[in-house]
């Protein structure tokens, strides 16, 4: 059994907004005589929209309506009838993310792209989107190692670290080619963001709006932005200033073993990659240029191995049109009348919570208290480890646990879903059904490795009804 899905990633970032359409292939890995095992053996993208600069109506808000014209175009001159999308990605990115309306343009683009492309935001899910698009995980995985990945865009530096083709690391910088604008005719500076403002004080450069732009000193501000990638990663002494330079305050990368391996993405990336020969190094009316130049001409950076990327500008939307979704496992149990469900919290249960029926419950009525919005609680997905072979007996206690715990939630007549590592989705969906007669009201869903402080979205099925697209993301906005 093979099967395509086409998918969608939209990328509406600081400086760019782009559109890719994938093709993700899915085929039953397993023998005749076994049951089903259905994986994703191949990912494709089909088709790359131009790039086009972030339409903003001011500086604090994102021009809805330009945003939706960009991608109604890129879908009609790419053919694709959205109704024949069966999943994806609108993730938004960088300084974009802290607009006061980009949770509203975030969920009307999630609609209008087709049924089940999902909205995503945050800084940890966009790090490791756009390492997946860079091909960072394929080359630490293929070698063995621990490899590193900078998306360099307008407004953040996006880290992703992977050991063995795992993430192991994120982190994110306010580090950016468009933190500084430059009016490319005037050539005086026409915004400096607040950062930036403060890092060119701790360094004693003399830059402000208003002032005609000095490459010398437009250097010094890049330079400095660049001993801020070098610190992430300790190759240079951390000062006191740089905590204020981490996008989300106290959350630093956290590096446990040697990183072996560096690589870039990202609209710098180009300019760290390849010597451009540039008359004009404000052409785009930022310090873009000029940044890549001096991480290019690092010598700290250059004392880890880099590689080139797959991907440099277009690695976020690649990462979110072919490498966000998942299939669920094929041993799953479900109400096709409950599908697609998109946005649902993730309420995770450590090993120690699953000891037995009496400690899911309570564990569960302890937690459901963090889902509660305006006095309500939200519909949530349970996810745990669950037992490698469980016995009867456990699938029993698992199951009355997790309907006692969830019992606020099925007296108003949500779902019961739940995602569970180990294979047992079948069996537990199984009993379930035996102890709510006449109700099929739940999803149960496994193979999935599902963090605590994300949210979940489940399509329709594949596979001829064996698997399930699902989407893990945060949602996150400043």
């Amino acid at each position: 059994m093979r099967e395509d899905l086409l998918s969608v990633g939209i990328d509406i970032g600081t400086s760019t907004t782009q559109v890719v359409f994938s093709s993700i292939v899915i085929e039953d890995m397993s023998s005749g005589f076994s049951v089903p095992r259905i994986e994703i053996i191949d990912k494709q993208v089909i088709y790359r929209s131009d790039i086009y600069f972030t339409p903003l109506t001011s500086p604090v808000e994102i021009n809805m309506a330009g945003v939706r014209d960009i991608v109604a175009d890129e879908y009609r001159k790419s053919g694709v009838d959205k109704s024949k999308i069966k999943t994806g990605a609108v993730i938004i990115t960088g300084e974009t993310a802290r607009k006061h309306n980009a949770s509203e343009v975030l969920h009307y683009l999630s609609e209008f792209a087709g049924d089940f492309v999902v909205a995503a935001a945050g800084p940890d899910l966009e790090s490791i989107i756009a390492a997946r698009g860079a091909g960072a995980d394929i080359y630490s995985k293929n070698h063995s190692l621990t490899a590193a990945n900078y998306d360099i865009g307008g407004g953040t530096s996006n880290i992703a670290v992977f050991s063995q083709g795992n993430p192991a690391a994120t982190g994110c910088l306010d580090i950016g080619g468009r933190l500084v604008k430059v009016d490319a005719k005037s050539r005086r500076v026409t915004y400096i963001a607040e950062k930036i403002s403060g890092l060119c004080r701790e360094n004693g450069i003399n830059l402000k709006v208003g002032d005609t732009a000095s490459e010398g000193v437009l250097e010094q501000v890049a330079q400095s932005m660049c001993e801020v990638l070098e610190m992430s990663l300790g190759l240079r002494s951390k000062t006191a200033f740089y905590q204020k330079m981490l996008t989300e305050p106290g959350k630093d990368l956290e590096v446990k073993s040697k990183i072996n391996a560096l690589c870039f993405s990202g609209g710098v990336a180009d300019y760290i990659y390849r010597d451009y020969i540039q008359d004009d190094l404000l052409q785009y009316g930022d310090i873009g240029i000029i940044l890549g130049r001096k991480i290019r001409a690092s010598r700290l950076l250059a004392e880890i191995p880099r590689f080139t990327p797959s991907e440099t500008i277009r690695a976020t939307v690649v990462g979110a049109g072919s490498h966000i979704t998942e299939v669920s496992g094929s041993t799953i149990e479900y109400d096709p009348k409950l599908l697609p469900c998109k946005n649902i919290p993730v309420l995770k249960l450590t090993p120690e919570e699953e000891v037995t029926g009496q400690a899911i419950s309570s564990a569960i009525q302890k937690k459901l208290e963090w889902f509660r919005l305006e006095g309500d609680l939200q519909l949530v997905a349970v996810a745990f480890k669950g037992p490698r072979s469980p016995t009867f007996q456990q699938v029993c206690e698992l199951a009355e646990g997790l309907m006692t715990g969830l019992e606020p939630l099925l007296i108003k007549g949500c779902p019961l879903i739940t995602v569970s590592e180990n294979d047992l989705a079948k069996v537990l969906g199984q009993t379930i059904r035996a102890q709510m007669p006449g109700n099929r009201n739940y999803i149960c869903i496994d193979s999935l490795n599902v963090p605590e402080g994300t949210y979940i979205d489940i399509g329709l099925p594949a596979a001829g009804g064996a698997v399930l697209p699902v989407i893990i993301k945060t949602l996150l906005f400043k």
